[in-house]
């Protein structure tokens, strides 16, 4: 099986890579939407960031990855206590998805040749503890969008139908990407992922070059590549895993809480959790270039991916969101 093309090969997209390593790293963050052209590496980058993620302990043949025993659900009638390290599930939920598919539904096949009354879990099972990536998510269906928006605020997905009730844990990190010129995406959708980014294709000759060069040695001399890179993608997975303790020790100073209030009441966006997810970005931007204390530095840096979908639309203002708040952060920050 073809390994995915490595996340340190990928050329350019800057901002798109460091909002991904930022969730790798504090996956309350609360996930990445990522709008561009088609062919800018969208999938790509997801799909290496899956090979990219440290492993995680779980518990074996459980359908939900706990980590512990006691956490595996009793419909899974899981009966041993030993676990083992599986690779950070990245899950693709595709478009066409049925609500029971996405959900899980009644085991039909154990229904009809056994009698039982058995449950089949769903993707939202599967990717508990990882990611969740929907590609073109601004196409997805109302009735999917609803159900995700319930899992993503309670952090469990619930089944009542079919005479099941069944609960399992589904916290997720989730991934989308589309094309802007397909559709917008729900308001309530939006506000839910926590980073949001702009890709657009390098305008760069020798940028666009060095691109055709490495996906040209991926597909036709992939051994030789693939050992090219892997030391460079094994060093941003320790990076991650030295980050993710660097966070827990990091100080946060009362004037960085007051800019990042300051911030987002100069900018205008509805509620507190641009607050929050500003906080929780720049606090892992901070732990990634293993610095001790969270500066303006770190909140400058990610500011626009944290804010740019937060605020409200101001149709005289042609010179984007983005442009927006970097303007004010400027303003505020200095």
């Amino acid at each position: 099986m073809k390994h995915p093309f490595p996340f340190s090969a990928i050329v350019g997209q800057d901002e798109m890579k460091r909002a991904m390593l930022l969730t790798a790293i504090d996956p309350s963050i609360g996930g990445v939407l990522v709008f561009g052209d088609r062919g800018t590496g969208k999938s790509t980058a997801v799909r290496a960031l899956a090979a990219l993620l440290p492993p995680i302990k779980a518990v074996k043949a459980c359908p939900v990855n706990s980590e512990r025993f006691d956490d595996c659900p009793s419909w899974a009638k899981v009966t041993k206590k030993t676990a083992h390290k599986i690779p950070t599930p990245v899950v693709d939920l595709p478009l066409g998805a049925s609500e029971d598919r996405v959900t899980g539904a009644l085991d039909i096949e154990k229904a009809l040749t056994k009698g039982e009354k058995a449950f089949q879990p769903g993707l939202l099972a599967a990717a508990n503890r990882g990611y969740l990536y929907i590609d073109e998510v601004n196409l997805l269906e109302d009735h999917i969008v609803d159900l995700l928006l319930d899992v993503a605020q309670s952090g469990e997905n619930v089944i009542e139908r079919e005479g099941l009730s069944i609960r399992h844990a589904a916290r997720f990190v989730l991934v989308g990407s589309g094309n802007p010129e397909e559709g917008e995406l729900r308001p309530q959708l939006l506000d839910r992922f926590g980073l949001s980014v702009d890709v657009t294709s390098p305008t760069d000759i020798d940028e666009r070059i060095e691109v055709i060069k490495r996906r040209d040695a991926f597909e036709n001399d992939n051994t030789a590549f693939m050992l090219r890179w892997q030391a460079e993608d094994a060093a941003l997975r320790d990076r991650i895993l030295k980050a993710r303790k660097t966070l827990t020790k990091l100080k946060t100073p009362e004037q960085t809480l007051r800019d990042v209030a300051e911030l987002c009441i100069k900018l205008g966006s509805d509620g507190l959790r641009g607050e929050l997810t500003l906080l929780k970005a720049a606090r892992a931007y901070a732990a990634y270039r293993d610095d001790t204390a969270l500066t303006r530095s770190h909140i400058r840096e990610v500011a626009p991916m944290a804010l740019r979908h937060r605020l409200r639309r101001d149709p005289l203002d042609e010179a984007g969101t983005g442009t927006r708040v970097s303007r004010i952060v400027e303003d505020v920050l200095g």
